[in-house]
């Protein structure tokens, strides 16, 4: 996992811990109707923990009771995370789509990283986390007490 924050933000002990108090709407980039993909999963335990969530999957129709959109510039609330389940080469036009937008954090899935997307992101004022799941890094922090 790495955590980038920008050069604005204060120092913090666990910027995770903060990202998931803070912010509580999360555009789901690839979020699936298929309740066996890791994406369904994640998005269900969060929504269940109080989020927001709004599925972005132009193949969706409505995913988790939520309607789903194409673009995330199609979203008609403002988003605060855009948790990414696409592959790699997928992501900086994602993360495009995410300052386009003003989101707060980028956060790229398990086994997802993107060295120049993730640097556009925080130049723009973004937090942004790499290789990590938001499922398993909430779930931790919820056991440990912190949220």
């Amino acid at each position: 996992m790495r955590v980038l924050v920008p050069e604005s933000a204060g120092a913090s002990t666990d910027p995770i811990t903060d990202i998931l108090k803070k912010h509580k709407t999360i555009a789901v980039v690839g979020l699936s109707s298929d309740a066996a993909r890791p994406s369904h999963g994640v998005a269900e335990y969060l929504q269940s923990a109080g989020y927001r969530i709004i599925p972005v999957n132009p193949n969706e129709r409505e995913v988790l009771g939520e309607k789903s959109y194409a673009r995330l510039e199609d979203v008609p609330e403002k988003i605060e995370i855009v948790d990414i389940f696409r592959r790699v080469e997928e992501v900086p036009p994602v993360v495009e789509s995410a300052i386009r937008v003003g989101a707060k954090v980028v956060w790229m899935q398990l086994g997802i990283e993107n060295e120049a997307a993730a640097a556009k992101a925080r130049a723009a004022g973004m937090t942004v986390v790499e290789d990590a799941c938001m499922f398993v890094e909430h779930k931790k922090r919820k056991r440990a007490g912190m949220i």
